[in-house]
């Protein structure tokens, strides 16, 4: 997909603010057994498709409104993801403003997940 130049320029300047994690490292921790928190920041109709197994939807749409509700603890960890690590770090850095000190974005998102042949939930 070919994203506008406005929105690739505000990804642009928050991405320093966020920290970024890959899809390797996330298949990495589900081969291990770690317990995290994934959450899919996609449009309901993308997560519908598909998405990462394990992972829970929330998206950019209500995950202000909603994550208080599901994680109330500010410490805990949360990795996001959309469909290639945009959005994800727009939503990172609207719940780092409310507080949330742990908070990572998946590079690459689904598309990269997907590319790599792992294996998807519907």
């Amino acid at each position: 997909m070919q994203h506008n130049p406005r929105f690739l320029a505000l990804v642009d300047a928050i991405r320093p603010r966020i920290e970024e994690t890959d899809i390797h490292q996330i298949k990495r921790w589900q081969e291990q057994g770690h317990s995290f928190h994934l959450i899919d920041v996609r449009e309901e109709s993308e997560w519908a498709k598909g998405h990462l197994p394990g992972a829970r939807y929330l998206g950019r749409g209500v995950i202000e409104r909603d994550i208080e509700t599901l994680f109330p603890d500010p410490e805990t960890e949360l990795y996001l993801y959309c469909g290639g690590g945009f959005r994800s770090i727009l939503a990172a850095d609207n719940l780092q403003q409310m507080g949330y000190h742990k908070v990572i974005s998946v590079d690459g998102g689904f598309r990269a997940w997907c590319e790599a042949g792992y294996p998807v939930e519907s």
